[in-house]
């Protein structure tokens, strides 16, 4: 068996005899244009025409990457999990692929003596998945308890080598089956792995200071980096490659890269290799398309970092100099934006009163014009004000959130044109609160603030 790294979760699993593809997010511009590669790819999606499978463990667009699926080979089958719902599955399908969806748990043969199984992150267990996030929620309407989380892994095998590619499942939800896989599998030859934070904090954090803004990447990284450990202790593999999450922030964004909990992976390397016995755990970095040979342990290229200063210039000269799609659109009125708030709003109660979420802070989004819209999350309607009118110290508990005009008008059309989630974690939106702490409730109502 070989491990191919791409890039950020995009892996290439193969032997003589089968290949599969993983996450293949191979195109820059993930998540509104904001997320790019680094370094550029020097691959095409065309390269990977002559996979037998791709495996796509969830629907956020650094795995699911409708561009890069349009150029690859739609007669290529791709295996998902079962989810509750189809979001996932009626998407790729609409780009022309066969989906094959597994149910939690049970292998799928591929042929010869290849198969993959496939895990939700959340055990197949609604109500725990409910837990995680902070809500009551259970999906009492499916006909049969299934996945409701976003998340799922995979095991793959040919019969002499068995990888684990855990993606982004988080540990604490996904620790019982993760000792499932641990005990059905026995050894584990190499296990690929989160090490880093494919999100909005602490970047988009429009009230921190520099100082604040790097102390809390500092302590999310080791957080992060802590976390990944316990993977390498639960699996003990021979060989382990953290990966996933791996992105460069691209346009008007750029200027945020400094910040973000994505490190260097040359520190993350040394991390590594200095916390966890490399006698017994074998810690594997590699460049773009270069692999490693399970069979024999040896790596195609040794890992090289980039040089930073090269990644800087790029960064500044190429991708800063990037426009997002959306900054081509004319930016909304007042008026249009103020028509979509009523149903838009409506559809924000649905999703409280569905949850049993409940809270005293507001929301605070400006529009244009100087006018700022707020929500209340305890069913007490919303307003405007004049920004001149909005004292943030008559606010017992509120969050603001301020993004590009033309996004948000794109972002009330609904999920087909822009997502509320997918721009937060494209750190299209900059977040200031207080008090500082994360609502997971208020953000999964603010999912549903779209017509």
């Amino acid at each position: 068996m070989k491990v191919t790294y791409l890039q950020s979760a995009a892996i290439l699993v193969e032997d003589e005899e089968r290949s599969v593809l993983c996450d293949p997010w191979l195109l820059d511009g993930a998540y509104y244009g904001s997320w790019c590669h680094y370094p550029p790819p020097d691959y095409e999606p065309a390269d990977f025409h002559d996979v037998d499978y791709i495996y796509i463990s969830h629907v956020h667009p650094d795995h699911f990457h409708p561009e890069s699926m349009r150029r690859l080979d739609t007669d290529t089958p791709v295996v998902i999990h079962d989810y509750r719902w189809d979001y996932l599955k009626d998407a790729i399908e609409e780009l022309g692929f066969e989906v094959i969806e597994l149910p939690h748990g049970e292998p799928f043969d591929l042929g010869g003596d290849w198969h993959i199984n496939v895990f939700a992150a959340d055990g197949c267990d609604p109500e725990a998945c409910g837990n995680f996030f902070g809500c009551t929620w259970y999906d009492d309407e499916a006909e049969t308890p299934g996945s409701t989380q976003v998340d799922s892994m995979a095991v793959i095998d040919n019969g002499e080598h068995t990888l684990v590619n855990t993606n982004d499942c988080p540990f604490e939800m996904a620790k019982p089956t993760f000792e499932k896989i641990r005990a059905a599998y026995g050894d584990v030859d190499v296990l690929c792995h989160q090490y880093s934070a494919a999100q909005f904090y602490p970047q988009a954090m429009i009230d921190y200071s520099h100082e604040e803004k790097k102390e809390a990447a500092r302590e999310v990284i080791l957080e992060k980096h802590q976390l990944a450990e316990r993977f390498v202790d639960l699996f003990e593999p021979d060989y382990y490659m953290p990966f996933a999450g791996e992105y460069v922030l691209a346009g008007s964004l750029a200027h945020l890269n400094e910040y973000t909990a994505n490190p260097p992976r040359a520190e993350a390397y040394d991390y590594f290799t200095s916390n966890i016995d490399p006698d017994e755990h074998q810690c594997v970095f590699l460049n773009t398309g270069e692999y490693l040979d399970v069979e024999d342990g040896s790596v195609s290229q040794p890992f090289q970092p980039p040089d930073p200063e090269e990644k800087e210039e790029y960064i500044q000269e190429v991708l800063a100099e990037r426009e997002f799609d959306y900054e081509a659109d004319p930016t909304p009125t007042l008026q249009e934006l103020q028509s979509y708030v009523p149903e838009a709003y409506e559809s924000l109660e649905d999703k409280r009163e569905t949850i049993g979420f409940e809270s005293p802070t507001r929301v605070l989004l400006p529009l244009v014009d100087d006018v700022t819209l707020e929500l209340t999350l305890d069913g007490d309607g919303f307003r405007y004000h004049a920004d001149r009118d909005v004292n943030l110290d008559e606010y017992d508990r509120y969050v603001k959130m301020v993004l590009d005009p033309r996004l948000l008008r794109r972002i009330f059309e609904g999920p087909h044109e822009a997502y509320w989630a997918d721009a937060k974690i494209g750190s299209h939106i900059g977040i200031g609160k207080d008090p500082d702490v994360y609502e997971r409730g208020l953000y999964n109502c603010m999912s549903a603030f779209h017509t």
